[in-house]
């Protein structure tokens, strides 16, 4: 029976092996420290956190995640440990929440490696601390008990290390937020919070025929709204059961912000709140799921439906499916794979009572009992099997349905909908840029949906890359099959966005580039060449630059609508390839600068290069390298989703071989442009 345990309570642990879940509703740090009797940590070799996340006896999260499982051995941790503390803590220099009291209690779990909890504890009375030792597992005469702690620290993991006597506490407490960092640049990015109506809402465009409120829209339409709490969380989906459980209603990550953060301001409208709203939607919680079909025979699961989730539009609920699906996805696949590491841990601790005896090394005692171990492990593993076939069937049979359903944002380049291609009047929710999917379920390929207006920049990685049969791409491949999939992205982009709300520039210094940037430059969606050279790379930046300038010197100036007439106020999108070939050190300061301040002003960077062509700036480039979103040209299981931390194989989405389809989208979209009125 799970112990529910309250803060300082106590309660024996009845195994050594134990896995410490963590569920926070918000991508959380986590991490423990191995201490002395006393409770001090000698040394930061004692601490497992995501940049060394293996100890003796203990594993943690590689990455921040909304939901964490640890690892735990308390016959492998040293015997000099006699406390193992586990610590949760708040990203910092993110978009999240900066305390616990803005997020919901986090919920921690002590439980067997067969899933069954020993005992639970809710971390509630949280308020301005952004670190907290949740729990503690301790050892008193010889045996280990754990205690619900709950001591949280407003000065973050510094504060945290330094009450536990650890030296160098600050450059520690440091190295794991860089850690952290990079983990979160490899992570896809999880749906943004909704609004207290239940919306994720984007800012809303201005109107195509209101001229007066065309400069306030290209000033704040690249603004992302600040989050604000949600009483009621989003609608839960049902997740598929793991392994002789039953399926769970599971929450969207990242579904509370801090109460404290205020919206953006208007100037234009004398320093009111900017309404993020749909013009065109209903106020009040979203309608309910359309009505599924008949009820299935007795003993059959019930058919999967297009648009089977909650949501204002066609559009918004097959966004909240395909979501659900990767959650789903990521949920069944962790419960498989924590299902056979337990049947394996099972068989080897069998294995070891009967070594243990020498009786039982020779003779047909030992065999059968060896025999057995191995039948028991193998019938736990069949039934993992059984249960992640059952649940792959039912995603692979909703991916059949939901793919069709898919709008051209959301959809494959083959995708017979780009066939009846329009320019479109709104921006989408979201656009598609590539496919995830998992080895335990290699037929269902999930759709990467990153939400509009981008967030963060891309990096299309046209390093020496490995493909999945363990061969290497030729580099030069490798490169022009970077710039095709910049160029099948910003292509993409543009098609999404209404006429004149888009604007792609392109940088290609050595002019390297022709054959693959054809598409976009005979097409005319271009307004000017690719800019060649030094000359042209400083050229294109300084303007960039001047214009992510111009846009925040009007918005603090409470005087949006000053812009100079000329400006163009539609979303930027810069397409750099093969840097840092032709930058100098003042043009890699100013891609830094549009990285970093560029997407709040609507201004994208997309970087076609490898990392070891720059290798010559060191550690100066590290923070852009993870302000971006990694892409690669070729399948690579370089992502994480941001629930359970897999590694996701990514394919990116290309357009098929001999396909005339690009080139009709870009001419669409070149005569909606020419038409567009300046």
């Amino acid at each position: 029976m799970t112990a529910e345990l309250t803060r300082g309570q106590n309660h024996p642990l009845p195994r050594a092996r134990l896995e410490i879940r963590v569920s926070a509703g918000t991508p959380v740090v986590a991490g423990a420290t191995l201490g002395d009797e006393n409770g001090e940590v000698h040394g930061v070799e004692r601490v497992a956190h995501p940049g060394t996340p293996t100890l003796p006896g203990l594993e943690v999260s590689r990455q921040a995640a909304a939901d964490h499982r640890l690892a735990v051995d308390l016959d492998a941790v040293p015997d000099a440990v006699h406390c193992v503390s586990v610590l949760l803590a708040l990203p910092v220099g993110g978009q999240g929440p900066a305390r616990f009291g803005a997020v919901a209690a986090p919920f921690v779990a002590v439980t067997g490696l067969d899933g069954d909890e020993v005992a639970s504890y809710t971390l509630t009375g949280l308020e301005a601390e952004s670190a907290v030792v949740a729990l503690e597992l301790y050892r008193r005469q010889g045996a280990w008990k754990v205690r619900a702690v709950g001591q949280g620290y407003a000065g973050g993991l510094a504060e945290l290390f330094t009450d536990q006597n650890l030296p160098e506490a600050h450059r520690l407490a440091g190295d794991i937020q860089d850690a952290v960092a990079r983990g979160l640049a490899r992570s896809v990015p999880a749906p943004p919070p909704r609004t207290p109506d239940g919306d994720r809402s984007r800012p809303a465009t201005a109107s195509a025929h209101d001229p007066g409120t065309a400069a306030a829209h290209g000033a704040t339409g690249g603004v992302p709204p600040t989050p604000q709490t949600d009483p009621q969380g989003p609608p839960a989906r049902q997740t598929p059961a793991a392994p002789g459980q039953h399926a769970t209603s599971q929450p969207y990550p990242g579904t509370t912000a801090d109460p404290s953060a205020t919206r953006q301001q208007s100037a234009a409208t004398g320093g009111g709140p900017i309404d993020y709203s749909h013009p065109r939607r209903q106020h009040g919680a979203p309608p309910p799921p359309p009505p599924a079909a008949p009820p299935p025979a007795p003993g059959q699961p019930a058919p999967p439906v297009a648009g089977d989730a909650t949501g204002w539009s066609m559009e918004e609920r097959l966004y909240n499916q395909v979501w659900g699906m990767f959650e789903d996805l990521a949920r069944t696949t962790a419960a498989y794979r924590s299902a056979v590491d337990f049947a394996d841990s099972r068989m080897e601790k069998e294995l070891d009572q009967v070594l243990s005896d020498p009786r039982n090394r020779i003779g047909g005692q030992g065999d059968a009992a060896r025999d057995a171990a191995r039948a028991r492990h193998e019938q736990l593993v069949t039934q993992a099997g059984e249960a992640l076939d059952r649940d792959v069937a039912q995603l692979a049979a909703e991916a059949e349905v939901v793919e069709p359903a898919l709008p051209t944002a959301y959809a494959r380049w083959d995708s017979p909908v780009w066939h009846a291609y329009r320019v479109p009047m709104e921006i989408p929710m979201a656009v598609r840029l590539g496919d995830l999917h998992l080895s335990e379920a290699d037929r269902i390929r999930i759709p990467m949906l990153v939400r509009l207006p981008l967030e963060r920049g891309l990096w299309i990685d046209s390093g020496r890359a490995a493909s999945l049969d363990g061969s290497y791409t030729d580099p030069h491949e490798t490169r022009r099959l970077g710039l095709e999939t910049a160029v099948a992205h910003a292509a993409r982009l543009l098609a999404v966005y209404p006429a004149g709300e888009f604007t792609v520039h392109v940088v290609d210094p050595a002019g390297s580039g022709t054959q693959p940037l054809a598409p976009l430059v005979q097409s005319g969606v271009l307004d000017a060449p690719p800019a060649l050279g030094a000359a042209g790379t400083a050229d294109v930046l300084a303007r960039l630059t001047q214009r992510v300038d111009l846009v925040q010197m009007a918005l603090r100036g409470g005087a949006p609508d000053a812009l100079p007439p000329g400006l163009d106020t539609s979303q930027q999108l810069l397409i750099v390839n093969e840097f840092p070939h032709g930058f100098d050190d003042r043009a890699v300061n100013q891609l830094r600068y549009l990285a970093d301040e560029g997407p709040a002003v609507g201004v994208h960077l997309m970087l076609v290069a490898d990392r070891e062509d720059s290798a010559g700036y060191g550690p100066l480039l590290d923070p852009l390298w993870r302000s971006l979103l990694r892409l690669t040209p070729v399948a690579d299981d370089h992502l994480a989703d941001p629930w359970v931390g897999h590694a996701w194989t990514y394919e990116p989405s290309l357009v098929p071989p001999g396909s005339q389809v690009l080139r009709q989208v870009l001419g669409q979209v070149a005569a909606a442009r020419r038409s567009w009125p300046r």
